[in-house]
């Protein structure tokens, strides 16, 4: 993506070539219309009216040339005794009127700066908040950097385009309406002269800039490709230097750019001779016209023609062809910035996670004295299932068994990654999924959160299809260890907190504790009040681990999924924190992602992949006494890849 068209890139002046509208152009302004007319009515009506009073002051003053000359300085210039009275009057009545077209030019772009501004707040809001609910699916086909282009410089292009494209376009239509009007009462015969000479112009700026629109798309396109590039480069600095790729580096970003500096110029590189030639033309309109008119003037003919009529019908020119002109360029402008404008909208209208038939909750319950579940808002940490009936509804006990039968999966189609999965877990296990790298672990838990949803067979959870458990209710249920964490910029407590953003101090302290992260937390400069950037860059990775784990910990869910969440802590640190981890899975149903299998012997379950396929399952020293794959993989004999 890139500044966009009409918009400025890499410090360029906007375009001013003609161009085609793209294919669905017009419903892309329908759209934007809609969103104006939508929230700004009112300010877009007195935007109309500012528009209209200011361009019926500028036409009062040029007629008021043909008055000044023909009723005033003539008669005045051969009279005896001059009165100069009445100009008097008239010239304070015309500075009158341009007074009010000042204060409605003036009213007009304060009012547009309002409502352009406004509409990126909201487009801005309503793209985040619409972002916050794709699926996974939306992140791991786009690149990051990509869609904040779209953030960024396209959202930009719909503001330059509403606060300055739309009004001026507007603006040059009744400006030459009302202009065209004005010149054919004066003398049609010229105006019929002038109309002919501005077709040349129109049809002279139309073919030269015919061909523009395919550059500006690619412009878009390849700095979206650079922004993206450049992000990856930035979070992936230590990678390139550790392998001292930095010349590739560079070398694939020169080819970018330079791929962005072709695509902008051939975009711009009409803008550089329309403009000149437009003026010209203009020039050309104005002196032929001037040229007849004063023939007409001086000589004797059917055609009369006063000198001022003469001089207010240059000017008129002059008012006509200027936005002639202007309007095409503007109208470039709206034409090319609808290829941020669509990109903006194509967002918006990817479709959202789709809870389907969600109707099963996850509520806090309490239990009476006979056991009975009774819904409760005060949280005490004990969790149920709130399943409609035909007559009410049924309370549940949380108790975290997942089951899988016959489930089939596919990332995209034709390319299946799981085949005939059948799993059955009992309340409070400890699920362990080991295998090589591609054997569908990680994707067994990205089907349980229902970040990708199966294609073949079904997953129950606590015997409810996990499809009509409403997909907050099921995320909140299942607290998240990954082996690649991520914190946000922020306190070290407000990153353990993020966990669950009510829990108190206190809590997020006992948590730490808990993990064996409160020494660490306690040695930084600030403690828990240290502020982390950068992905707490400033932390070692088993830093950042144990800061996560504390995270998952303090929401106290009823499941836990640890994707090793111990692979980047050193064996001293993985001891200290492992009966805390213990500690926190009793009574939680746990699946554990494990590559050092050293640390999956106590599982109730382990589950055997091996390119998408449960291929053994058992407890240790059951698979221990099979012999078979898991067997192979702990002792190291027979592995071959």
């Amino acid at each position: 993506m890139g500044p966009g068209m009409g918009m400025r890139g890499g410090g360029g002046r906007r375009q001013q070539g003609t161009v085609k509208m793209p294919p669905g152009g017009m419903k892309t302004v329908a759209r934007m219309l809609k969103l104006l007319l939508g929230n700004y009515k009112w300010s877009l009506l007195l935007v109309a009216l500012c528009i209209l009073v200011t361009t019926a002051t500028t036409l009062t003053s040029t007629l008021f040339t043909r008055t000044l000359i023909d009723d005033y300085i003539a008669p005045l210039s051969t009279a005896a005794n001059p009165d100069f009275g009445p100009l008097a009057v008239t010239l304070f009545k015309l500075a009158a009127v341009l007074l009010v077209g000042v204060g409605c030019s003036y009213l007009n772009s304060r009012l547009m700066i309002n409502v352009s501004q406004g509409m990126l707040l909201k487009i801005r809001e309503e793209l985040f908040e619409h972002m916050e609910s794709l699926p996974i699916k939306f992140f791991d086909q786009n690149s990051h950097g990509d869609v904040m282009s779209v953030y960024t410089n396209d959202v930009d292009s719909l503001r330059q385009t509403v606060g300055n494209s739309l009004p001026n376009v507007f603006s040059s239509l009744i400006t030459i309406v009302a202009t065209l009007t004005s010149m054919i009462v004066l003398c049609w015969q010229l105006t019929l002269l002038t109309l002919a000479l501005t077709g040349v112009m129109v049809f002279t700026t139309k073919w030269l800039g015919g061909r523009s629109a395919t550059y500006f798309r690619r412009q878009q396109s390849d700095m979206g490709a650079m922004n993206g590039f450049v992000e990856e480069m930035l979070t992936g600095q230590k990678v390139v230097k550790t392998f001292c790729h930095e010349d590739e580096a560079i070398e694939e970003f020169e080819r970018l750019n330079e791929s962005l500096r072709d695509s902008a110029c051939n975009a711009n590189k009409v803008a550089n001779i329309v403009m000149p030639i437009n003026g010209n033309l203009s020039n050309l309109i104005y002196v032929t016209c001037a040229a007849v008119g004063a023939m007409v003037a001086i000589g004797e003919g059917s055609v009369a023609l006063t000198v001022g009529t003469l001089v207010s019908f240059l000017t008129l020119i002059k008012n006509f062809t200027q936005p002639v002109s202007q309007i095409s360029n503007q109208v470039n402008s709206v034409i090319a910035s609808l290829a941020g404008a669509e990109r903006v909208f194509n967002i918006m209208d990817q479709k959202s996670e789709d809870d389907g038939t969600a109707t099963v909750h996850l509520v806090n319950v309490k239990e009476d004295a006979d056991g009975t579940l009774v819904e409760t808002t005060q949280e005490t940490h004990v969790w149920a299932w709130k399943k409609p009936l035909s007559n009410g509804f049924e309370l549940v006990k949380q108790q975290g068994e997942v089951d899988f039968s016959q489930v089939d999966f596919s990332y995209v189609p034709k390319k299946q990654v799981l085949f005939d999965i059948d799993l059955d877990t009992d309340a409070g296990q400890k699920v362990a999924l080991v295998g090589g790298t591609g054997a569908g672990k990680t994707t067994i838990t990205n089907l349980i959160n229902r970040f990708y949803d199966i294609q073949e067979g079904t997953i129950l959870y606590d015997n409810i299809p996990i499809t009509t458990i409403c997909k907050p209710d099921l995320r909140r249920s299942l607290g998240m260890v990954l082996q690649e964490t991520h914190l946000f910029t922020g306190t070290v407590m407000d990153n353990i907190r993020y966990g669950r953003l009510n829990a108190t101090d206190e809590e997020c302290v006992a948590t730490a504790k808990l993990v064996h992260a409160h020494d660490f937390i306690s040695r930084l400069a600030q403690g828990y009040n240290t502020m982390l950037n950068a992905d707490g860059g400033n932390l070692s990775q088993g830093e950042r681990q144990l800061i996560a784990i504390a995270r998952a910990a303090v929401a106290n869910p009823p499941a836990l999924i640890l994707d090793e969440a111990t692979s980047n802590i050193d064996t001293r640190t993985e001891r200290l924190i492992q009966q805390g981890m213990d500690s926190l899975m009793t009574g939680r149903s746990t699946f554990v992602i494990a590559h050092r299998l050293s640390t999956v012997r106590n599982a109730d379950i382990i589950v055997v992949m091996e390119h998408g396929r449960i291929i053994e399952q058992g407890t240790h020293d059951e698979l221990i006494a099979r012999q078979g794959r898991y067997y192979q993989l702990y002792t190291g004999n027979g592995i071959t890849e």
